[in-house]
């Protein structure tokens, strides 16, 4: 097994992910987000200026986990840690994306479908596992899919996720989940996305016991 950064103790195992967010939008969606109480957030490197907002976030929130999503080529994972970036998500399971980016100290939480997907990305040191898309699993696919692993592994949900769906993917072992545009999405503001993140951190609460 390949070194791993593991999963840190998170008030809540919520990322925030900003897909789309601006440079000049940034600091108040993070703001929005972090009072709410999650302290997780992900900016998609498809969104304007990513790494220009990872580091305006990365310096804002310093007790927060700030990150890239889409981590699909070397060069970003450099350039994720010279923003000062600490969590690295991507679509699929690169074992040398995963390699460099545990060199640097970072979270990882790569994207997986599949066992083979998933024992992969484990034996890779990935610091959780982003079952993605969830809603095409759905919790019974998870569920599967999760009886044949370490029990030790941090299983996330990520992809037509909202807080609705908590009880019914922790009840198949999720822990961990990605919030996409259920809780922004390019267009809304910081009042709405304050609203979406205290609707979203009431639901895991309810769940979890305000513990992940």
């Amino acid at each position: 097994m390949s070194t791993s950064v593991p999963w840190p103790k998170l008030k809540r195992n919520l990322v925030a992910i900003l897909r789309g967010v601006t440079h000049h939008e940034v600091a108040g969606i993070g703001e929005a987000i972090h009072s709410a109480g999650i302290d997780a957030i992900e900016v998609p490197l498809n969104s304007p200026d990513p790494f220009r907002s990872i580091e305006t976030l990365a310096k804002r929130f310093t007790l927060a986990l700030v990150g890239a999503g889409t981590v699909v080529r070397p060069d970003d994972v450099d350039s994720l840690r010279d923003a000062g970036g600490q969590l690295l998500v991507s679509p699929n399971v690169d074992p040398g994306i995963l390699a460099r980016a545990a060199g640097f100290g970072m979270v990882t939480m790569p994207g997986v479908f599949t066992a083979t997907e998933a024992f992969l990305a484990h034996h890779c040191g990935a610091s959780a596992l982003k079952f993605f898309p969830a809603s095409v699993l759905g919790p019974a696919g998870i569920s599967a899919l999760k009886a044949v692993l370490p029990r030790e592994v941090v299983v996330g949900a990520v992809g037509g996720v909202s807080e609705t769906d908590f009880a019914a993917y922790a009840k198949a072992g999720v822990t961990a989940f990605g919030l996409g545009s259920s809780l922004y999405k390019p267009g809304l503001d910081a009042a709405e996305v304050a609203a979406r993140a205290r609707a979203a951190v009431a639901a895991y609460d309810k769940v979890f016991g305000g513990r992940p």
